[in-house]
This record gives C-alpha cells, sequence and structure tokens, in this order.
C-alpha cells in the first residue's frame, strides 16, 4: 500500500532515468495520466500509453533523452504531499527555473501546467515541479 501515488510515479520515473531505461511502467490512474499528459505536451516525455492489464491498469511512459544519451528530464519534486497540502492562488502560481521549467497544479477545472492555470486565472493545489 502506497499512502503517496504521485510521489511513487515521480520516484520510478527518477530511478528510470538515472539507468537510462527507455520505458517505466507504473499503475494508473486519473491522476497520473493527467500529470503524464502535461509532461509529454511539455516535452519531457516521448508518449504514454495506459494498457488495460489486469487487475489494474497500467500507465507505460516512454523517457527522452538526448543525442549524446542524457536524459531530456533533469528533476522532479512533489511539492503538496499528504502530510502537508500546498494551495496557491493564481496570482501566487511558482515559475519553476524562472519558467524554464513546469508546475503541475491540481485546479477546480482539472490538472494543468502552471501557464495553463495563470493564462485561465486558476490556482489551485501544487503538486509537483518538473524541470
Amino acid at each position: 500500500m502506497n499512502s503517496d501515488p504521485l510521489s511513487d510515479m515521480l520516484a520510478r520515473i527518477r530511478n528510470a532515468l538515472a539507468v537510462y531505461q527507455p520505458t517505466v511502467l507504473v499503475p494508473a490512474s486519473r491522476l497520473k495520466i493527467a500529470v503524464a499528459k502535461i509532461m509529454v505536451e511539455e516535452g519531457y516525455l516521448e508518449r504514454y500509453e495506459v494498457t488495460q492489464d489486469r487487475p489494474q491498469k497500467q500507465l507505460r511512459l516512454w523517457l527522452k533523452y538526448s543525442d549524446d544519451k542524457k536524459p531530456i528530464l533533469s528533476g522532479l519534486k512533489r511539492i503538496s504531499k499528504p502530510g502537508r497540502r500546498l494551495y496557491t492562488p493564481a496570482r501566487d502560481l511558482p515559475r519553476v527555473l524562472s519558467g524554464i521549467g513546469v508546475a503541475v497544479i491540481s485546479t477546480s477545472r482539472g490538472v494543468m501546467s502552471d501557464k495553463q492555470a495563470r493564462r485561465q486565472g486558476l490556482g489551485g493545489e501544487v503538486l509537483c515541479h518538473i524541470w
């Protein structure tokens, strides 16, 4: 039993990048699929797919590397944790590495990047930072 599934997903990605794995497999959930979609849109992952395995669906993520075999994704950090939730209004949304990275925000209109939330004027729970 894992008390923080999103942290588990980020740790699995970090571990797979450390040993240059082409893919990583994590148990699927709507939140993890939404975060994977943002990572693909922002260019940190090649693609993702949801497999219909039993007893639980699996999320397969294709990791992205540069031509000289270095990971495109250099950092992942969980911000809001089960023991300490962090909510931020739209005007105070964080900029990760002065806009180079992405903050993933859970808003009332779904999970989105900090740029999308800022455009729509939405605040919410800051899930993680990706750079």
